[in-house]
């Protein structure tokens, strides 16, 4: 007998444009946007729009997407599928659809704009690092001294 070996896929590459199905896959490109811009459709017709921060982004079955307040709560179980298009600025836009519902997500800023942004002085974190270990290390020998009264 000749068995022959399921031939195995390799697993999706998507760059830039394309259709995102998978729910972890879903929740890695959204979970890092910060600030965006979002638009709520249902039949075509926007009804709600505006700016606001992705707070957080999950897969659970039974809590909903909130938005509100310019807070996004994303639960991925919310919609069938994500799809990437590319939006002016060549930038990267989600839009998030179920059905004929769309939540389209498009980043004020890109993950190349926020490293650049990034003004954390070095220096400045260590000090501030050395004082709170200073601060402990004073309190724990404190706590010792007072111990042997």
């Amino acid at each position: 007998m000749n068995y022959r070996q399921p031939t195995k896929l390799p697993a999706p590459c998507i760059v830039d444009q394309g259709v995102v199905i998978n729910q972890q896959d879903m929740q890695k490109l959204l979970a890092g946007l910060g600030r965006v811009d979002y638009a709520y459709s249902q039949d075509g017709v926007v009804a709600s729009e505006g700016e606001g921060v992705v707070v957080e982004v999950f897969a659970d079955d039974i809590q909903a997407t909130l938005v509100a307040n310019a807070a996004l709560y994303i639960n991925v179980c919310s919609f069938d599928y994500l799809k990437i298009d590319r939006s002016e600025g060549d930038r990267s836009s989600f839009s998030l659809v179920q059905e004929h519902r769309v939540l389209r997500l498009s980043p004020k800023t890109s993950w190349l704009q926020d490293s650049q942004n990034d003004d954390i002085d070095e220096a400045a974190l260590e000090a501030v690092f050395d004082r709170v270990l200073l601060a402990n290390f004073d309190a724990s020998t404190d706590d010792e001294s007072y111990g042997d009264r």
